[in-house]
């Protein structure tokens, strides 16, 4: 089942961000390899595809696990957790309808 998870970056994250981002999207990659990943990206700060110092707000990765704990352990073991950049995490299940 696919899994939605939503990364809310706790304030002035920028650095924390870009020093982990490349074991971040290391992860992300392994699933994409792995055929699991729907999509996955930031939250820009201000409406800008490149917010530059304004940074993110946070990130949104949508991704097929075995269940809600798997997808939760998962998230939890992120670098952006470990790193700090994240101050809270929410992940729900999802099913995509469009497009089909």
């Amino acid at each position: 089942m696919l899994y939605a998870i939503v990364g809310e970056d706790t304030a002035d994250s920028l650095q924390k961000r870009l020093s982990v981002r490349a074991a971040h999207v290391e992860r992300l990659t392994q699933l994409q390899n792995e055929g699991r990943l729907l999509l996955a990206g930031p939250f820009p700060a201000i409406d800008s595809v490149d917010p530059g110092p304004a940074g993110f707000t946070g990130s949104l990765i949508v991704a097929e696990f075995s269940n809600l704990d798997a997808a939760q352990t998962w998230a939890a073991q992120d670098p952006y957790m470990a790193a700090g950049v994240f101050q809270n995490v929410v992940v729900k299940p999802f099913r995509k309808v469009f497009p089909s």
